[in-house]
């Protein structure tokens, strides 16, 4: 299936926006923010803190009255030029275009199956900057085969989960961790449509390099045309 076939398939599954956390919160309640290498509002905080960075997010929240902030997909960031598992010298090997959709919301809120589908894989990612507790379901829709992936989870995520259990649409699959265990993060959610998994198992790039940029971009889509989303 190519990219248009792709994403059209992804806009024909529902018309309705699509709750990948509490469904407490409404369309309503979301944002987006730009957190790209061009915000210069980013240039007046150390990135590299957590706690800075969450500060952030509350404070944009709060000043447009909202309560959740999204956004991120194929979004150059200075986020990672802190962690050696993202940092290199050359910059077209450097990993800092994100490949995922961030949502921004407290630790613990509850993260939702947006579809049914199976538990592919999972898997605590340590690496500094990395995803922290992850989980992977595999969707059957249609005849096509998909995947999506949730990173920046609590360690109590992965307990109690088994491969090949079944989760139905708008069933609470995981909690948001913390900074501590989440890869060092303000509390987010990560979620990222994969279409071939290939040989990776609770773990998939959702960070990339200019290098390999276009051949990730081929093997996933915009998180947004699934939950609809605005840009």
């Amino acid at each position: 299936m190519n990219t248009s076939q792709f994403k059209e398939f992804l806009n024909s599954i529902s018309s309705e926006f699509i709750p990948i956390i509490d469904s407490k919160y409404t369309k309503d309640d979301y944002i987006h923010i730009d957190l790209s290498t061009t915000n210069e509002d980013l240039k007046s905080i150390d990135v590299s803190s957590s706690s800075q960075f969450e500060i952030y997010i509350k404070d944009y929240l709060k000043k447009h009255d909202k309560k959740v902030a999204y956004g991120g997909y194929i979004e150059t960031r200075g986020i990672y030029n802190r962690s050696s598992h993202f940092n290199q010298q050359d910059p077209n090997t450097e990993r800092n275009i994100h490949l995922g959709l961030d949502v921004w919301v407290p630790a613990n809120t509850n993260v939702l199956a947006p579809l049914k589908g199976t538990v592919h894989s999972f898997k605590n990612n340590t690496n500094f900057g990395d995803y922290g507790p992850t989980i992977i379901l595999e969707h059957h829709l249609e005849s096509i085969v998909f995947y999506t992936l949730y990173g920046h989870l609590s360690t109590n995520s992965l307990k109690n989960i088994d491969i090949g259990q079944v989760v139905e649409k708008g069933d609470c699959i995981a909690q948001l961790g913390v900074a501590e265990i989440n890869g060092d993060y303000a509390p987010h959610l990560h979620f990222q449509i994969i279409k071939d998994m290939g040989r990776y198992s609770g773990d998939y790039p959702g960070v990339t390099s200019k290098l390999k940029l276009k051949e990730l971009m081929a093997n996933g889509e915009d998180p947004k045309l699934l939950l609809n989303l605005p840009s």
